[in-house]
Order: C-alpha cells, then sequence, then structure tokens
C-alpha cells in the first residue's frame, strides 16, 4: 500500500485497519509508539499489539468506529520509546481507502498540546469514583497542581496550584524525606502507597496515603509525575480506637487474671484485704472500693485509696441486721447495684449513705456478697462511681466470680489459721518446761516456728534429771510441717524420756527409740542429739541420731564443732547400734544444740551455718552473757537472714 497518502502523512500516530481491526498500514510514529517495527504491525490485530491494560480500550475504540459512521475518541496510553509511557488522545472514524475503495478506520493521535487537560479528564473520573484526589508535578517548575477527584480529598488543598516548598512545609517534619522519595523516584508503573502526615489549616493533621506514577502527555509531549492520594484520616483515627480497645482489653484480661492468682495466692486475710483494696477499683473502673468482713455478726470496714476510712464511719460495727445495702448484701447473699441516693433512699430510707469527697453526696455503688445464700456470712465488697452508672450485665457476672473466688480465699484462710493454731497449741503442749535450779548447770532453749507462721514443725528439745542425777539434754527435728509431725515429735520426745527413765547410757537410748520407732511403720522419720551431763564433775557423754554437731563456745572468744558418734536418723533402718562418746565441759565452755533450720538456710551451707553461730556464740560467752541471752542471740541472728524452716536452741553452761 501506498503509505504517503493523507491519512498516514502525519507527524502523530496514525494507522489504517480493516473493519474487523486488523492492521492495513501505518507510518512510522505509530510503529515507535506502539515500540514495533511497521513490518511487525502489517497484518496484525490492533488490539493485540497493545499493552494488557490498553488491550480492551483500543478494541472498544476501533470497534465503534466500524460498526457506526461516527467518530469514537479514547485516551490510551502507548509503551511509549523511552519506557515510560505516552497518554495520547486517540480518534478512530470510518474513512474509504484512497488505493482501493474499502472501507477503512482511520486511527489516529490528535495533537493536545494546547490542552493537556483534556487528557487527563478519564484519570479525575476514575480517582473521584475510587474517593481518591489527584495531583500532577512538574520537576522542572517544582509545581503541584491539584487535579481534583473526590470533593473530601480536594478540600484538603485550598490553592488548586503551589510551589513544591510550601506543600513539604506541610507535611509532617519525619515524613518529608519519604514524599520527597516518592517524587524523586516516581516509576512507569505505579509506586507503592506512602504514609504521610498533612497538616491543613482548617482542621489540623491528616492522616494521607499516595503513590504516583510518571507520565508523558501526548505524542511528543512533556514529563509529569502524576499522584494519588487518599486520606486515611478516619480511617486511621477508627484503627486506633480499635487498637486501643483491644489493648485495653487484654491489659483488662491480664487484671483479671493477676487479680484471681493474687486472690488464690493470698495466705493471709491482711494479705487477701490488701489484694481486693489494690486491685478491685481498677479492674472494674471505679472510683473507690471497700471491703467488710464479718466479725462476730458485725462488720469490720477497710477502704482504698478512693475513699477516705473517716467517710465510711458510719458502716463500721453495723450489725448485720441492720436495714441498709452492705449488710442486706451479705445476709441474703444477693448483690446490690445502686445508680443514685434518691434510689438509696427509696430502698433503705434508714440506711447511711455517707458524703464523699471525691463524689460528693449523690453516687452510684455495687455492692457484691463473697458467699451465696445459705452459707456462712463472710463479708462483701463495694465499689462506688459517678452517679447514674450501672454495671453491665458482663460486669456483674465477673463481679460475681471474683467476689465467689476471694471467699474461698478467705474460707481456705481461715480453715488454715485454725488448723495452725490447733497445731501451735499442740506443740506448744508438747515443748517441756525446763527444770529450774540445775546444780552447777545453767540451762536455756528457744523456738520459732517457721518463716510464714502457716506450718508447724517437728523440731522439739528437752531436758530433765535422770534417776542417777544426771541432767539429760535433748534436741531433734521431725521430718515434715504440718499437724502430724507435731504429733510425731511428741511420741519420739515421750517415748525417749520413758527410755531414759531406765537406760543410763544415750547410746542405749536412741538404740531402743528407733526400735520402737521402725515398728510403727510410720512414714516419718527424726534426727536427734541426747547429752548425758553429770553436773558434778562436768562429764558429758552424748550421741547423734544423724543430727547437726554441737557447737562449744569458750570464754576465749574461740568455739569448736564436736562431731559426735552415733547412727542414722531414727525410724527409717532398724537393728541399729548408736555409738555414744564421753567427754569433759570446762568450766569457761557453753554447749550449744541446735536443730538444722539455725545453720542452713537460703543461700547457707551448713558449714558457713556452723561458723556463724560457733561465732554468735563464743562471742556471747566472751561478753559475759548468760544461757538466756545466748540463746536469745543466735536464735534472732538466724531468724534476720530468712530462715525457711523452723528453728530451735538448746544452751547449757556450767556456771
Amino acid at each position: 500500500m501506498d503509505v504517503s497518502n493523507e491519512f498516514l502523512r502525519r507527524a502523530c500516530p496514525s494507522a489504517l485497519l480493516t473493519l474487523d481491526g486488523a492492521m492495513h498500514g501505518l507510518n512510522a510514529a505509530m510503529a515507535s509508539a506502539l515500540g514495533r517495527s511497521a513490518e511487525e504491525c502489517l497484518g496484525r490485530d490492533f488490539g493485540d499489539l497493545w499493552p494488557a491494560s490498553q488491550r480492551t480500550s483500543a478494541e472498544s475504540l476501533v470497534g465503534h468506529a466500524a460498526r457506526t459512521s461516527t467518530a469514537a475518541m479514547r485516551v490510551l496510553e502507548f509503551p511509549g520509546q523511552s519506557g515510560v509511557p505516552v497518554v495520547c488522545l486517540i480518534e478512530a472514524r470510518q474513512v474509504k481507502d484512497p488505493a482501493g475503495g474499502d472501507q477503512l478506520v482511520w486511527v489516529y493521535a490528535l495533537d493536545a498540546g494546547n490542552d493537556l487537560s483534556s487528557l487527563l479528564i478519564p484519570f479525575r473520573l476514575a480517582t473521584e469514583a475510587a474517593d481518591l484526589g489527584l495531583w500532577m508535578y512538574s520537576p522542572q517548575g517544582r509545581q503541584l497542581e491539584w487535579l481534583g477527584g473526590a470533593p473530601v480529598v480536594t478540600a484538603l488543598f485550598q490553592d488548586s496550584t503551589a510551589p513544591l516548598s510550601r506543600v513539604i512545609a506541610a507535611v509532617h517534619p519525619d515524613d518529608r524525606e519519604a514524599f520527597r522519595q516518592l517524587l524523586r523516584s516516581a516509576p512507569i508503573q505505579q509506586s507503592p502507597w506512602v504514609r504521610l502526615r498533612y497538616l491543613t489549616q482548617h482542621d489540623g493533621w491528616h492522616q494521607l496515603a499516595a503513590l504516583t506514577r510518571r507520565l508523558q502527555l501526548g505524542y511528543g509531549g512533556p514529563e509529569r509525575i502524576f499522584g494519588v492520594v487518599r486520606d486515611d484520616t478516619k480511617q486511621e483515627k477508627r484503627k486506633q480506637k480499635a487498637q486501643a480497645a483491644l489493648a485495653a482489653e487484654r491489659q483488662r484480661a491480664r487484671d483479671i487474671a493477676d487479680f484471681s492468682a493474687a486472690l488464690i495466692t493470698a495466705a493471709t486475710e491482711k494479705e487477701l484485704q490488701q489484694v481486693v483494696l489494690t486491685r478491685l477499683a481498677a479492674t472494674f473502673g471505679a472510683c473507690g472500693a471497700l471491703l467488710a468482713l464479718v466479725d462476730e455478726d458485725r462488720l469490720h470496714v477497710s477502704t482504698d485509696a478512693g475513699i477516705a476510712m473517716r467517710e465510711v464511719e458510719a458502716l463500721r460495727g453495723l450489725r448485720l441486721g441492720h436495714p441498709s445495702p452492705l449488710p442486706e448484701a451479705i445476709r441474703t447473699g444477693k448483690p446490690q447495684f445502686v445508680p443514685d441516693r434518691k434510689n438509696h433512699s427509696h430502698r433503705w430510707p434508714q440506711g447511711p449513705f455517707p458524703r464523699l469527697d471525691r463524689l460528693g453526696s449523690d453516687y452510684a455503688f455495687a455492692i457484691t456478697p463473697l458467699s451465696e445464700t445459705g452459707d456462712q456470712p463472710l463479708g462483701a465488697w463495694g465499689m462506688v462511681y459517678d452517679s447514674g452508672y450501672l454495671p453491665s450485665l458482663d460486669e456483674r457476672t465477673l463481679m460475681g466470680t471474683l467476689a465467689d473466688l476471694a471467699g474461698q480465699a478467705l474460707r481456705r484462710i481461715r480453715l488454715q489459721q485454725a488448723r495452725v493454731e490447733l497445731a501451735t497449741a499442740l506443740q506448744q503442749t508438747m515443748l517441756p518446761t525446763l527444770p529450774e535450779h540445775l546444780p552447777g548447770l545453767e540451762v536455756a532453749a528457744r523456738y520459732r516456728p517457721s518463716r510464714d507462721g502457716l506450718d508447724i514443725g517437728g523440731d522439739w528439745y528437752d531436758a530433765f534429771v535422770m534417776p542417777d542425777g544426771a541432767i539429760a539434754l535433748e534436741i531433734g527435728d521431725v521430718q515434715g510441717h504440718d499437724v502430724d509431725a507435731a504429733a510425731f515429735m511428741g511420741q519420739v520426745r515421750l517415748s525417749m524420756r520413758l527410755i531414759a527413765d531406765q537406760e543410763p547410757h544415750p547410746g542405749t537410748v536412741l538404740t531402743r527409740t528407733n526400735e520402737l520407732l521402725t515398728t510403727m511403720d510410720v512414714a516419718r522419720f527424726a534426727s536427734c542429739t541426747l547429752l548425758h551431763v553429770d553436773p558434778r564433775g562436768g562429764r558429758v557423754t552424748g550421741t547423734s541420731a544423724g543430727h547437726v554437731p554441737v557447737l562449744c563456745a569458750h570464754r576465749d572468744g574461740s568455739h569448736g564443732v564436736r562431731e559426735l558418734p552415733g547412727g542414722p536418723v531414727l525410724g527409717v533402718v532398724p537393728g541399729i547400734k548408736y555409738r555414744e562418746e564421753a567427754f569433759a565441759l570446762d568450766e569457761d565452755t557453753t554447749l550449744v544444740m541446735v536443730t538444722d533450720g539455725v545453720v542452713e538456710g537460703p543461700g547457707l551451707t551448713m558449714d558457713a551455718g556452723l561458723e556463724r553461730a560457733g561465732t554468735l556464740a563464743a562471742q556471747a560467752v566472751h561478753d559475759g552473757l548468760n544461757a538466756e541471752e545466748t540463746a536469745d542471740r543466735i536464735l534472732d541472728a538466724a531468724v534476720a537472714v530468712d530462715h525457711l524452716d523452723d528453728v530451735a536452741v538448746l544452751v547449757l553452761r556450767r556456771t
């Protein structure tokens, strides 16, 4: 075909197509714009020559012109010879082939040099439909032009054209470099979304998201950078609000878990009170909280920092039968929720309604009993809120669950306390009274139970006069910390005293005691040291059943450790013969017998503990302290280093 005909003799891209869209002829500009040679294009379907993103529009353009006698226009993007897409306004219409007379479709790019805005109309419409804004940046002029789009986005920018410096000044300082980079490296395909904080003149900071793309406007036209803007301010606020709510809910769950764990592990009523009053109001968003426990049909009330004790003075000592919400909740086991003073006055006209400093004379409160109807009343906790507040059903359920947990903890604590008091009384009755006025001897003993006061141990001591006039001294420790251990301790001590009344030799006493215990089939054992002391000559005969060595403290301030012969702990191995040893007790020497709680503990080995106790005892003797004062010094030092076990001390001094 003669390509010099008038349809192809143009500077802008131009082509002739058959009515079914096949390439019939094209000029060099069209081949260049499509990025192919003319030979590659001839005979090919016109739509197939375009990028996939433009193919449908190109085929629609040709199809419309082939079916009708009217011209059709589309804005299409050529691939571009330099790689930058070229945006052109393409027109298609039917024409007659100058050579053969057949009907063809003439496709050509219009010269939009004087009306570049016409090329941008499809972009404006698309961005407006997508609720986005559109801007164009000229690197040569360093100007940004706002092209429109969604009105809510366009309204953020008062000037349609602005210098780059003014726009950057409105961007948050931390985001400015990201914005500059977005302009410097705008790709031929769209960039990723970049988040920017932008300060508007009318309503402050907005959270924007922007992406860019580089385009050439028209064949042979200028390159521009186009940006699309999305306003994420409302979405970001909703997201932040949701994240804050989620974080608050997670924190609340952690607080509730910590609250529950603290209730479960509380060991005393004082600890339980501390747990409730430090955590309750914060867990349920209250202004203050109180805890009321029943004590002989009257209320013992304590409060947190949100309620002063003087403000609830009227509640202290109330009887359970008093017509007011707190006793009623405890008495009936039913929670009470009161939204304001008026509601309270209507339901309990005779009940006190204290004025609170923080909330004044009108406020709401919620009272939850610690025990259900039918159980022995334990108490209740209460929380105060601003007037009109009523907790939700979920909050009420949670209040009830935690209050029930607190009630269970209180029952456990009181049961354990009663058990400890019984065990303590049992052990105290089993610890003997030392004989007074021993000739030539001074004896003192001390005992203290384990650190937390909730376990009772099996430590014991004893001192008595034997039929031959010798003084028997014994100290020991039964395995375990409970009532059974205390009872077993009593059996061991009584058995040794009865056997010692018949046997003058300490080794024989332990031998027979061991035989007795191994036949009892009791799953416990005991360590023990037994000394027989002649008060006249100071001769000491001793033996040990796996117990702590005896300490010898001298008046000159020195001390030593005496390992006594003997055998294993009592009650484990039958048929053991316990050996004994005799030695002299000088008048300047004091014997100190202890249980392992005195010389062992966290971070303290027995060797180190013996050295420490021996040094204390020797210093006491050197300072001229008597047996009582020496025992006190050793016991106080043991308690001061936070020993976990029971401690017992028995001191013997020649006078």
